[in-house]
């Protein structure tokens, strides 16, 4: 039995952020994880994740991105490493749609940079698009593409640089408390902790069989094409990153060719599944619907298919987050399930997970991201 002040169960996006911040309040940390991060069966993979600010999923996530925003800078200045490569963003849409609406709203709420561009602007300045007339587009300058496994490799060797001890192929069975603190068992040792933090992803629920959380794990395809035509307009510094809502609700987004093609997924819609059944090679019925997306919108960037890689979501209801303390469990805190749009966030997620659990208060609202919401919504029924 090894005693520690905090134990952190999953060290893929927040679990890694959330170990080094622990560590660096000089905590005793024990991080535990069932395969060995940075790796390819989880959420956290695929070479690029986007990072943007006029927040349309919710105007409350603005300030905790750019707090996110910093901690990815401060990163970068203590590992040497670039993480973040600014492209700027495109949201594009029909004007009363939830995506360029929602951005407008945080954009305005938060006195963002951002320009609104009609169909002929888009086009003229980055002619690689191809939208209707009646379509528009909120243009944000700080968006941009963060680099996951680098990042993840990068916060995990801070986290153990500042004391923190990391076990890797060594999946958890079961926690328990035990008295003020937890027990938590794997299949070769038993350890003890005052607090405990749950960050295993698509694994959720297996470790909270008596929290009846209605999470849903999705599989997700992602995509790599080569530009079929003019190649040199999706480099980076003519092409950012985009997210389309291409019908009422329905995403599709995408990076520019950083080497290894233009890469573009559709956001959700993806088959419901469990982490260990998860189908990880993409077929063709997963590559003709995105290729039809980009060849009705991006007519240019359709070309060979290159490579793809599958990932899944973790969804809640909502779509929002869960951060927060187990509510029959004091001592354990949440923080996972982000419902695919979570990892720009990790490091801000992982500063705020330490200080939880250090005694102090959020320095954000969280209130949307109460684990006990969907327990107070089952209750009431």
């Amino acid at each position: 039995m090894s005693d520690y002040d905090v134990i952190v169960v999953g060290l893929g996006a927040m679990g890694s952020a959330a170990a080094y911040h622990l560590a660096l309040r000089g905590k005793r940390v024990l991080g535990l994880d069932r395969f060995r991060p940075p790796h390819d069966v989880g959420s956290s993979h695929g070479r690029t994740r986007i990072i943007r600010e006029a927040y349309f999923e919710h105007t409350l996530y603005v300030p905790l991105v750019r707090r996110a925003y910093e901690l990815w800078a401060e990163l970068e200045r203590k590992s040497g490493r670039q993480l973040l490569l600014q492209t700027g963003g495109l949201m594009i849409g029909p004007p009363d749609g939830v995506l360029v609406t929602g951005a407008r709203r945080s954009a305005e709420d938060h006195e963002l940079r951002y320009e609104v561009l009609s169909a002929a602007e888009l086009r003229r300045r980055f002619p690689v698009f191809e939208p209707a007339n009646n379509l528009v587009a909120v243009w944000e300058p700080r968006a941009g593409i963060l680099l996951p496994e680098r990042a993840i490799q990068t916060q995990l060797e801070l986290a153990e640089r500042a004391g923190a001890a990391l076990q890797f192929d060594e999946p958890v069975l079961r926690w328990e408390p035990d008295g003020q603190g937890v027990r938590v068992s794997t299949a070769s040792h038993r350890y003890r902790a005052k607090g405990l933090l749950l960050s295993p992803g698509g694994w959720m629920s297996s470790l909270l069989p008596d929290l009846p959380l209605p999470l849903k794990v999705e599989r997700q395809v992602q995509c790599w094409f080569a530009p079929g035509s003019h190649p040199q307009l999706f480099e980076p510094a003519h092409c950012p990153i985009f997210i389309w809502e291409h019908a009422p609700g329905r995403f599709f987004y995408g990076f520019p060719d950083l080497g290894d093609g233009v890469k573009a997924a559709i956001h959700h819609e993806g088959e419901i599944t469990q982490p260990e059944l998860l189908r990880r090679q993409a077929r063709p019925e997963d590559i003709a619907p995105l290729r039809a997306l980009l060849t009705r919108f991006l007519p240019g960037a359709g070309g060979e298919l290159r490579s793809s890689v599958v990932c899944m979501y973790t969804n809640t209801p909502d779509g929002h987050f869960i951060l927060g303390y187990h509510p029959h469990c004091a001592q354990v805190l949440i923080a996972s399930p982000c419902s695919g749009h979570g990892f720009k966030f990790s490091p801000v997620i992982g500063e705020l997970a330490a200080r939880l659990l250090d005694g102090q208060p959020p320095a954000f609202d969280l209130s949307l991201f109460a684990p006990d919401r969907f327990v107070r919504t089952q209750a009431g029924r």
